[in-house]
């Protein structure tokens, strides 16, 4: 158990998705950039346009 917050960078263009996983202890600059593009039957980018669907669907105005 941890009391860290995990998480990734989300950013969608389209068809194509950029997840920036963001490792504990490094800097956001030494931490990759995945690029996915949508396939159709591919899971990956489904996957991430969720978890950024989810949190655009919980946000409120600021």
């Amino acid at each position: 158990m941890h009391d860290t917050i995990l998480y990734n960078s989300v950013y969608r263009f389209d068809d194509d998705v950029l997840v920036n996983p963001h490792a504990l202890g490094a800097p956001t600059g030494q931490n990759p950039v995945l690029h996915f593009r949508y396939t159709p039957g591919a899971r990956t980018f489904r996957h991430y346009m969720r978890s950024f669907d989810y949190t655009r669907e919980r946000g409120r105005p600021a």
